[in-house]
This record gives structure tokens, sequence and C-alpha cells, in this order.
């Protein structure tokens, strides 16, 4: 099997595992609305679940696997096995005491953390939020491991078991906040992230295992290897946390808004990062272990055609999802959370902000990309200086907009920074290594666009004619409606697809028939 067919199946595995995961992040939204409403209890839970949720995507989406696998990686790529279980081993170590550590403190200081993240609440909404927030700190120690799992893992190209730890978190929450939120409130969905968390990381432990973990107690912070991982991780920190401090500045504008906007804001950005979460996330993640390995070897040639090929395929998939939004977001939303104590009112609220948030999924997407490719190459203070400049035009976006435009001005600020930040990655990755194929992306860019707007269009076309003939009063009719949109959607976006000649497109194709080919296969053996 070619080096691009590896990725492209370790891709296709993990996006299984993610779709499951955002489906099941979805039931869990539902659920938060359908039993509460969106109004300041969500406000509340959504204030307390931002910072356990912080970690979450710095640790395991992360900064640990984003710093580890180059220097993990890179002793397995010379056949230093025994090395690297040393680095291993001592960066589990670190991970124990610094998450203990930072536990304890952020139980200490929560008031005051959550003082200065939702300063529009009162004092009995900020008592509650703190409350829900002291809860979720205890999963910071077991996504701190998991963190770790994950870049052991990856490092040996072994995808499937930490995808499937992301969909036992989201599952627990679901499970957990469905059967307790009804008996004992709000605080159940708390609980079930804690739990969630703890099954991440035990489910990992079994193949670590078969692996061979050659766990030792030391703490030799001299090794060569933490030295590296050191001079990495804490620009990668920075570098990960842009676009959550962006969120952060948003929240803390939004908490003065009237109530509910806050989660409504919540909503449409988890409905936005659902593309980039599915098909960034994989993409990258896939692509990282082989660009670590051309970039230890100095294989400049493969390493720019890997590079290239995960830019533009994230592109091909990144695209039509933003016209898809932009065109049918309102008939999405209502069939997925108007029920309950999820009102009309709610729905106008967050399909506006998610009208704006779409923007940003192209530039998202991107920098998800370009930052391991920065992280392959060793280099993090470039992405690190990108993003401070971004978080500070963020700010001054924030505060311009949402006097004129409330939470919907938030949402565009957003997205804004986000094509901004892939822009300026994309510039500097060229000073850097020289040809980023940037003709070659540029053109599989505008293919797209141009498949993705037709794309759009229809969706639309086909939704408001399915909803003037059976209406929309009734779930069955709205889910006919979306799903014949979404359904032509997909089509005429693939149909053009072909007829433009998209590689992009061909390589997904190869993937589909290669995994039906392999079915048939094992069909035929059984």
């Amino acid at each position: 099997m070619s080096e691009g067919s590896k990725i492209a199946k370790a891709a296709g595995i993990i996006t299984i595992c993610m779709i499951l995961a955002r489906i099941l992040g979805y039931v869990r939204e539902a659920l938060l609305y359908y039993i509460f409403g969106q109004n300041r209890i969500t406000d509340i839970f959504n204030a307390a679940f931002s910072i356990p949720d912080f970690i979450y995507m710095l640790l395991v989406g992360g900064a640990l696997s984003s710093a580890f696998i180059p220097v993990f990686g890179g002793y397995l790529a010379k056949g230093e096995n025994e090395e690297g279980w040393q680095v291993a081993s001592i960066v589990i170590n670190l991970v124990v005491i610094l998450m203990l550590s930072a536990i304890s403190l952020g139980m200490l200081f929560t008031p005051d953390l959550i003082r200065l993240l939702v300063p529009g609440f009162n004092a009995s909404e900020i008592g509650m939020t703190v409350y829900l927030t002291r809860i979720m700190f205890i999963q910071t120690f077991f996504m701190g491991l998991s963190g770790v799992a994950m870049g052991i893992l990856n490092s040996y190209k072994h995808f499937v078991t930490p995808a499937v730890g992301s969909v036992l978190y989201s599952l627990s929450i679901v499970v957990v906040g469905g059967v307790l939120g009804p008996r004992i409130g709000i605080v159940a969905f708390a609980i079930g992230v804690v739990i969630g968390a703890v099954l991440n990381f035990a489910v990992q432990l079994p193949v670590l295992l078969k692996l061979g973990l050659r766990y030792k107690p030391v703490l030799q912070l001299s090794h060569p290897g933490i030295k590296q991982i050191g001079a990495l991780v804490f620009p990668v920190l920075i570098g990960l946390s842009v676009s959550q401090f962006n969120l952060f500045v948003s929240q803390n504008l939004a908490s003065g808004l009237p109530s509910g906007q806050l989660a409504a804001l919540r909503t449409a950005q988890r409905f936005m990062q659902i593309p980039i979460g599915i098909f960034a996330a994989a993409i990258s993640t896939a692509v990282f272990p082989t660009l670590t390995e051309h970039a230890a070897r100095m294989e400049w040639g493969q390493f720019r055609r890997i590079y290239s090929l995960g830019i533009r395929t994230t592109n091909f998939l990144a695209i039509p999802c933003v016209a898809g939004l932009i065109a049918i977001g309102y008939p999405v939303v209502r069939l997925f959370f108007e029920m309950g104590n999820f009102t009309p009112e709610s729905t106008a609220a967050t399909s506006i902000a998610l009208f704006y948030y779409s923007f940003g999924i192209i530039g998202y997407s991107g920098a998800t990309v370009l930052n391991r490719v920065y992280y392959a190459l060793k280099d993090t203070r470039t992405p690190v200086a990108v993003g401070i400049g971004t978080v500070i035009l963020n700010i001054i976006l924030n505060i311009w907009l949402v006097k004129p435009m409330g939470h919907s001005g938030l949402a565009l600020a957003y997205s804004l920074v986000g094509m901004v930040n892939m822009l300026l990655l994309i510039l500097l990755l060229k000073v850097k290594i020289g040809s980023v194929d940037g003709k070659r992306i540029t053109l599989s860019a505008l293919g797209s666009s141009l498949a993705a707007l037709v794309t759009g269009v229809s969706a639309y076309a086909v939704v408001s004619i399915l909803e003037g003939v059976l209406g929309t009063a009734a779930k069955t009719a709205q889910l006919l409606a979306v799903g014949g949109g979404v359904g032509a959607g997909i089509l005429v976006y693939f149909l053009l697809s072909y007829l433009l000649r998209l590689e992009e497109f061909q390589l997904v194709l190869d993937l589909i028939k290669r995994r039906l080919g392999m079915k048939r296969k094992a069909s035929t053996i059984s």
C-alpha cells in the first residue's frame, strides 16, 4: 500500500469515529436544550464547560501529542525505541504531577476565573458556574494522560483507539446527562464529562500494553528528548490556545447580552466545528506522523507533497460545508434543536450566529493542518507569533462588531480572524520552505468553490420546494426537507467535482473503492 493510501485509510478510520463522536455531541446538545431550554441555565453550563473543553482541545487535541510525536516518533524512525520509551515515561510522570497541581490551583481560584470569563453573570449565576466547573476540573487529570497515550499510539500509526476514546467521551455525557438530568439537574452533565474523560483514557490502555508499554518511574528532566519537547510544548500550547482564547473573548462580551445568547453562540460554534473536527482534524492527525518522518529524514519533496495533499483535501471537504450551512443553516438548526424548551426564537438566534460562523470553517480547517506542518518542522514560534497577532485582531473586531451586530458580530469576528490566521501561516511557510504548491492549492480551492456555490443554491432550492409542499410543522417534514437538500447538495457537489476533474475527488473515490473492495474480499474469505 502506498504512503498516500495509508494516510487516506487512516484519515478514513479517524473520520468515521469523529463522525460518531460529533453525532453524540449533537445528541448531548439536543438533550441539554430539550431538558433545560436555551436560557441562563444552559448559559451557565456552557460557561463552566468551556474550561474543561478548552483543556480537552489543548491536551487531547492537542499540545501534548503535537510536541510529543515529533520527538517520540523521531526516536522510533531512527530505531532508538528504548530511548523513545524513556522519554515517554518521563512525560507521563510530568503530566501526572502537572495535572494534579493544575487541579489544585484550579479548584482554589475557580471563582476568580469565572468572574473573568463571564463578568455579566450575577452572584448566584457565578456560584453555580463555579460549582459545575470544579466538578469538571477532575477530568483534566485523565485528559492529560489521554494526550500522552494518543501521542504514543499515533506515533505507531495506530489511530483507531484514540478516536474510539473520543466517542466514549461524548457517549458518557449523553447517557449520564440524559438519565440523571431530569432528576438532579444540570450537574448530571458535569458528572458525565468526568466519567467520559476516565473512559477516554481507559480504552487506550490495552493497546498501549499490547504495543509493549515500557513505563519507568523516572523524572530525568535533563534528557535531550525532554528538552526538545520542552522547547516545543509551550509555544504549541499558545498556538493551540488561540482559537479557544478567541472564544473566551466572545464569551466574556456575550455574558452581558440578553439571556440565552451565550448559549446560542456556543451551539452555533459547535455546529461550525463539526466539519473542522471531522475532516480537518482527521486529515491533520493522519498526515502528521508522515510529515514528521519526512522532516526528520530531510525528504523535502515528499514533505511538500504530503502537506499539499493535506491542505487540498481539507479544502475539498470544508468548502461545500460552508456553502451548505449558509444555504440551509436555519432549517438544520430548527430540525435538530427546536423541540422541548428550545423555542423558535432560540432557532433564530442560533441560526444567525451559525451564518456568520460558517465563513470561518475554511480558515480554521486550513490552520489545523498548517499548525501540524509547522510542528513537524519543529517550528512552534511561527504559529505562536501568528496566533498572538490574531488574538489582538480578534479583541479589536469583537469590541467593534458587538455593539452594532450583537452576538452575530462576535461570530463574524471569530470567522474573519480564522481566515487571516490561515493566510498568514501559508505566507510564512512559503518563506520558510520555498514552494508551497500554491498554484495547485489555489486552483483546487477555486474548483471546489465553484462546485460548492452551485451546491449551496441547489440545497436551498430543494429545501424551499419541499418545505412548500410538506410544511414545517412536523419533524418528519423537516427531516425530509433537510435530508433532500443535503442529499441533493452532495450529489451536485460530487458530480461537478467529477466534471471539473478535481484530483481530491478522485482521492476520495479511490478510498471508497478500496474500502468496498476490502469488504468484498473479507466477505468472500468468510
